[in-house]
């Protein structure tokens, strides 16, 4: 079938998008190149090259490190995002952020310490290891 070939028009370097459906429960790290969209739960640390975005009912038991962290549900563990990360209103983090730029809605969460500014992915780096 032609949807399989290699002419199907993804390079070999294009980055996916990988979903963690709701009601699922992934135990064990995630690692992509590309965009990790949770509505389930995962339990370990989500590394996403791109982008990670944890929808409204999602819940991660662990650390995000991206580029970019979109949050709408639960974070249960320190973001760090080299570039951004937006807190929705029904976002609850209970750790530490570290990122450049941040953006909080009216009723998102952060419980713990927040590290911004060109410095903040260093300190990231010593925290989450």
């Amino acid at each position: 079938m032609a949807m399989f070939s290699e002419k199907s028009g993804a390079q070999a370097g294009d980055a996916g998008l990988s979903i963690i459906g709701s009601g699922m429960r992934v135990v064990g790290d995630i690692s992509a190149e590309g965009v990790v969209k949770i509505e389930g739960t995962v339990v370990g640390t989500v590394q996403a090259g791109r982008q990670v975005l944890v929808a409204k009912g999602g819940l991660v038991e662990g650390d995000v490190v991206t580029r970019e962290a979109i949050i709408g549900g639960e974070v249960r563990g320190g973001i760090q995002a080299s570039e951004r990360v937006e807190l929705q209103t029904t976002s609850a983090v209970h750790g530490d952020i570290a990122t450049r730029r941040l953006l909080v809605q009216e009723g998102g969460e952060i419980n713990g310490v927040l590290r911004m500014g060109e410095g903040a992915e260093a300190a990231a780096v010593a925290t989450v290891r």
